[in-house]
């Protein structure tokens, strides 16, 4: 079953069926990145203190310097300089929103009249349910994902993003199940190991 809303001429299709839920050699390697100029580059040290991050991100410093056989104080300070960098941030990944209940995933995609892109944007930062917002190529020009409490909170806020100026038209669709969830370990494990980032191709 689908249900449909059509609001200031636009379609907005909604899927009403839903379902809950780094050793290495420190020469061997270095990944360059350009956020800032305070993190030129990541050092196999840096990669193991992301992975036991991603790993835990609630380990305290004095456990992060143990597990990894490093002295507090160098623990401490490249955290503090991923931090700065914009490497790692608080982006509440972590949080189970269907703990606190927001167990509604939606995809919405957005058209846009391209003169009010920034505007778009700038007014969807200030909808709280909106958790991620992409310019994408293809169909459509804003991606964004929202969360809701069911169907009628999804609906108020799609009509809310409906009335921001600039907003052409709308098409969500719902998350029925997560598979696999938002991840990085598998990614900076490779890094840490000093494998490439490209898969391997298959004989």
């Amino acid at each position: 079953m689908k249900i449909r809303y059509v609001h200031n001429e636009a379609l907005l299709i909604v899927a009403a069926e839903m379902r809950g839920k780094i050793d290495q050699n420190s020469k061997s390697m270095t990944v360059r990145v350009s956020r800032s100029d305070d993190l030129n580059s990541l050092d196999p040290t840096d990669l193991k203190i992301l992975l036991e991050l991603i790993r835990d991100p609630r380990i305290q410093i004095g456990e992060l310097s143990d597990t990894l056989g490093i002295a507090r104080n160098t623990a401490q300070s490249r955290v503090r300089r991923m931090q700065r960098s914009g490497l790692l941030h608080d982006g509440g990944r972590e949080i189970d929103l269907e703990a606190v209940g927001y167990d509604v995933v939606a995809f919405v995609t957005i058209e846009v009249n391209h003169r009010e892109l920034d505007g778009v944007v700038g007014a969807l930062r200030l909808i709280a349910q909106v958790l991620e917002v992409h310019e994408i190529s293809g169909r459509g020009d804003v991606w964004c994902r929202v969360v809701a409490t069911d169907t009628h909170n999804l609906q108020a806020a799609l009509r809310s993003i409906l009335r921001i100026k600039g907003v052409i038209r709308t098409e969500t669709v719902l998350a029925l199940h997560t598979h696999i969830q938002y991840r990085t370990e598998p990614l900076i494990s490779r890094l840490a190991q000093g494998s490439s980032l490209t898969p391997a191709r298959s004989k």
